[in-house]
């Protein structure tokens, strides 16, 4: 409900872009990436993205995160990409998901600055370490890393390029509980991998490093 509102107030402004036919890019699409720390459990509900053209599109992503090699900090960037089809560069992006370490429910929003989007549409000459020659690519990857505590970092990278860090957001409590209140309260699965729980009842959730 909140999306569809914000959707319909940007509507009513001047569009950045075409709002007829596919988006005009320099590749056929790009990507979002969701990953975790290690050992946090994370179920992500609903991905929803306003674009450029300030079209809102809701469920573009969802299901278990890719988890990182280390617990505490943050690697660079995240894993599972997927791609997000006949949608333009993202204005704001939307991550609903399941902390289940906690567990708690978390909403956030990232806005997404223009650099980033500069940044997406420039050509980069880059070697691929199975290649010895320079070839061309694009930044058209948003990783998006999910912490306890409702902490998410995202970073823009591309195929053979270093990735740029976006900014760190700190998401709010979905006061509806696990998938808006559709599941009676329960969570994605009862309970923790073996191994989550055991590293969690031996050295905690640490909030601070993230």
């Amino acid at each position: 409900m909140i999306l569809r509102l914000i959707a319909a107030l940007l509507l009513l402004l001047p569009l950045n872009g075409c709002a007829t036919g596919g988006p005009k890019l320099p590749y056929p699409t790009w990507y979002i990436g969701l990953g975790a720390p290690r050992y946090m459990e994370v179920w992500v509900e609903s991905v929803d993205v306003v674009d450029r053209r300030n079209l809102a599109f809701e469920g573009v992503y969802g299901g278990v995160a890719s988890y990182g090699a280390k617990t505490a900090g943050w690697w660079q960037g995240g894993a599972g990409s997927m791609p997000i089809n006949n949608v333009d560069l993202p204005n704001i992006i939307f991550v609903r998901w399941q902390s289940l370490v906690e567990p708690q429910v978390y909403n956030v929003r990232i806005t997404i600055p223009q650099w980033v989007r500069d940044e997406m549409v420039k050509p980069q000459r880059t070697v691929c370490v199975h290649s010895t020659e320079e070839e061309t690519q694009y930044r058209k990857d948003i990783s998006i890393g999910l912490a306890p505590g409702g902490i998410a970092k995202v970073w823009v990278g591309g195929p053979c390029l270093k990735g740029k860090e976006i900014g760190r957001f700190v998401g709010v409590v979905e006061r509806k509980g696990p998938s808006q209140g559709q599941t009676g309260g329960k969570y994605a699965w009862p309970e923790l991998e073996p191994a989550s729980k055991a590293y969690i009842e031996q050295h905690g959730i640490p909030y601070d490093s993230w």
